[in-house]
């Protein structure tokens, strides 16, 4: 059964850091593209952040620059690094996978930015 399981969300201010966890289990990580997306209230779910097999990332305008993903096949653990957040990053973040056509959600975590 695939599972993901996001962590490391909270509270920061303005131009403060967190850093999201999200580890994988039921499927064969290493060999799966991996995104992260978020969902401020009342606007739909957007695309933050992807990072396939290879490596290879792309970002949301949104977040260049600031946002980092990253993957560690050993530990079935897909990581977004965020700096200089801003009030507009405010949102509850999600990882999803595909998996043999099926998508697969977190249950997601909580950004707040805010003084």
């Amino acid at each position: 059964q695939v599972q993901l399981v996001e962590s490391g969300g909270g509270s920061v201010q303005p131009g403060g850091s967190l850093r999201l966890s999200c580890t994988a289990s039921g499927f064969d990580f290493s060999k799966y593209s991996l995104n992260w997306y978020r969902q401020a209230p009342g606007k739909p779910r957007e695309l933050v952040a992807s990072i396939n097999t290879f490596g290879q990332t792309t970002y949301a305008d949104s977040v260049k620059g600031r946002f980092t993903i990253s993957r560690d096949n050993a530990k079935n653990t897909v990581l977004l690094q965020m700096n200089s957040l801003k009030p507009d990053d405010t949102a509850v973040y999600y990882c999803k996978v595909l998996v043999l056509g099926r998508q697969y959600w977190g249950q997601g975590t909580q950004v707040t930015v805010s003084s």
